[in-house]
C-alpha cells in the first residue's frame, strides 16, 4: 500500500498565505496533527518512507515514524514564484493555478509540476510492488497524486482533491 500524507498545519496555512516552496515549519497544531496521524499509523511498519525536503513535510514524517526518511524533491510543493508569501485575498484574482499555461509571476508550469509527481509515483509503484510506502508531501502534490491514482475529477474541480493537513490517502501499488 502507498500511504500519502499531507504535512501538518503551519501558521501560513492558518493565515491563508501561499507557501509554495517557502520553508515554513509546523505550528503547534501541526505538530499535534502529526502526532495524531502517527497514532493512527502506529501499527504500520513501512518498507520505505519518502518526504518532501521542506521542513513542514520532514517534521511531519519524523513525528509519524522513526524510520529512515528518503528526501525526494519530486514531491516538493509547486513553485509559486512571486506569489509565495502572499495572502489568498491578494493573489486569487491574479492567477489561475489550474491553467496549464499560467507561468506569470515565475510560477512553475502546471504540466512540469504534474509530470514530476507522475514520474515519482510511477517509479515507486513499479519499483516497489506490494511494499508499504509512506509519502509525506504537500497539498498541491496531493491533488495530482489523487489524479494519478483515481483519474481526473469529472467536474473539473481539482481543489476538492486537495488533502487536509495530515489527512491520509491509501492506494494499492
Amino acid at each position: 500500500m502507498i500511504y500519502i500524507v499531507r504535512h501538518g498545519q503551519t501558521n501560513w496555512n492558518l493565515e491563508k498565505r501561499n507557501q509554495g516552496r517557502k520553508d515554513i515549519e509546523l505550528n503547534e497544531k501541526g505538530i499535534l496533527q502529526a502526532k495524531e496521524t502517527a497514532e493512527k499509523l502506529k501499527d504500520k511498519k513501512f518498507d520505505i518512507v519518502y518526504s518532501s525536503p521542506l521542513k513542514r513535510a520532514m517534521q511531519t514524517a519524523k513525528i509519524i515514524t522513526n524510520q529512515e526518511i528518503i528526501e525526494d524533491s519530486r514531491i516538493i510543493e509547486r513553485s509559486n514564484g512571486e506569489i509565495e508569501g502572499k495572502l489568498k485575498s491578494e493573489y486569487q484574482s491574479l492567477v489561475d493555478f489550474t491553467d496549464p499555461n499560467e507561468t506569470r509571476y515565475n510560477i512553475e508550469p502546471l504540466n512540469d509540476f504534474r509530470k514530476r509527481i507522475e514520474n515519482f509515483f510511477k517509479e515507486i509503484v513499479n519499483k516497489y510492488p506490494k511494499k508499504d510506502i509512506l509519502v509525506v508531501t504537500h497539498g498541491g502534490v496531493s491533488i495530482y497524486a489523487k489524479c494519478y491514482f483515481e483519474g481526473e475529477p469529472t467536474d473539473g474541480n481539482y481543489i476538492k482533491y486537495k488533502l487536509k493537513n495530515c489527512e491520509i490517502l491509501k492506494y494499492k501499488n
